[in-house]
């Protein structure tokens, strides 16, 4: 298998505003974030010769890539929807990716969009998945709670002080969301507050789970060898990875409630493309898919960050904080930036291009010389995991 390292890059990206955007219809978050993709890269509609699509929500963003083609004028050119639960954004960019580096196109558009708001879906998760007994009455905050538990009872810690070292991944993502101007929440947060908090699965309180936003992200890829021409400072596609698992892992008997194993597998595919060996020394930031405190701790084993079970020391000690060894959601995460689902995977990305750009929108937030930068999405069922892994230099 061949790796797509230093054969891509990107070089515009655009966010929308995420939150409760009851001022904005699908089509104007599309256009709010793709525009300024193409103001970012010094392009126009008429230099797009593909789209790839990743959004969730059927009732409004309707059938096949209508949100593109319409809002964008984007016509005569393919346009290429995925539909990947919480990794639709990166399952897009990834599609981008490999259609450049075939050769087959130029300069191609990524985009997520999505408007969860109104629809109504609560974010529990309930009514989702069709199998009448393994699906019934469960929810996504449940489902994480038990990770939760279990984790605390297989590493021997606690219980109350397990629910505080999760606590304080939130306080962590509502302090960066806070300095995040286009985040959905900008409110600090204390230990005492995620504490009590109510409780909406224990361990998990309101402030251990992320909310549902409307939102969109896009992103303008084209090849290495001519990603000059659009900026000086194009972002380079160092390598990704996907994983998906067959059925719910958590049925099977061998399932440890501490680990998803897409989220391993994904990781280390990501990891041979771009030549990393160790992630927690060789990746400078990243953003990952905490769309629950535990699930960010579990992640940073997962995805090599922390030894096994040894997660909490690193939580304890600063090590994913903004002046960390290995900043992660360094704009808020899902948690506080938001989670409009087939948005996250490319606002994730464009976190990380504008932090090795050293362009963040606000200073305060700024990691000091970022060279590699990782993003994750997490969703299904079945589970899905995507990473990508970007870096400011080729080589």
């Amino acid at each position: 298998m061949q790796s797509i390292k230093d054969r891509v890059a990107i070089v515009g990206m655009g966010c929308s505003k995420f939150g409760e955007r009851w001022d904005a219809g699908l089509n104007d978050l599309a256009i709010e974030a793709v525009y300024e993709a193409y103001q970012d890269a010094g392009v126009g509609p008429k230099d797009i010769q593909a789209c790839y699509l990743g959004t969730v929500s059927a009732p409004l963003t309707g059938i096949a890539g209508t949100v593109a083609s319409e809002a964008l004028k984007l016509r005569d050119i393919p346009v290429i929807r995925n539909e990947n639960w919480c990794a639709s954004g990166h399952i897009a960019m990834i599609e981008a990716f490999m259609a450049v580096a075939s050769g087959i196109y130029d300069v191609v558009l990524a985009l997520g969009v999505e408007k969860l708001k109104d629809t109504g879906f609560p974010g529990l998760g309930t009514g989702r998945g069709m199998h009448p007994v393994i699906e019934a009455r469960r929810t996504s905050p449940g489902s994480f709670a038990l990770l939760a538990t279990r984790y605390f009872h297989t590493y021997g810690i606690d219980p109350q002080k397990g629910k505080e070292i999760i606590g304080k991944i939130a306080i962590k993502n509502h302090h960066n969301g806070a300095l995040s101007p286009k985040a959905h929440f900008h409110n600090e947060i204390t230990l005492e507050n995620v504490m009590k908090a109510p409780i909406v699965a224990w361990p998990l309180g309101l402030y251990d789970c992320c909310g549902n936003s409307d939102g969109a992200a896009a992103a303008i890829i084209t090849r290495t060898d001519i990603a000059k021409r659009f900026r000086s400072d194009p972002i380079y596609i160092k390598g990704f990875g996907v994983a998906m698992d067959s059925m719910i892992p958590h049925f099977r008997p061998e399932f440890g409630w501490t680990s998803f194993d897409a989220m391993v597998k994904s990781s280390r595919k990501a990891y041979e493309q771009a030549g990393i060996s160790n992630p927690r020394e060789e990746i400078d930031i990243a953003e990952v898919h905490d769309c629950f405190s535990i699930t960010e701790l579990a992640i940073y084993e997962d995805l090599g960050f922390s030894p096994r079970g040894r997660a909490s020391e690193d939580i304890e000690s600063g090590f994913f904080t903004l002046e960390g060894g290995l900043p992660v959601n360094t704009d808020g995460g899902l948690k506080c930036f938001g989670h409009p689902m087939g948005a996250s995977g490319i606002r994730m990305t464009y976190e990380i291009y504008k932090q090795l750009q050293q362009k963040v929108d606000n200073p305060k937030r700024q990691v000091k010389n970022p060279r590699r930068g990782l993003s994750h999405t997490f969703g299904g069922p079945p589970q899905l995991s995507a990473v990508a892994i970007l870096g400011n230099e080729k080589g």
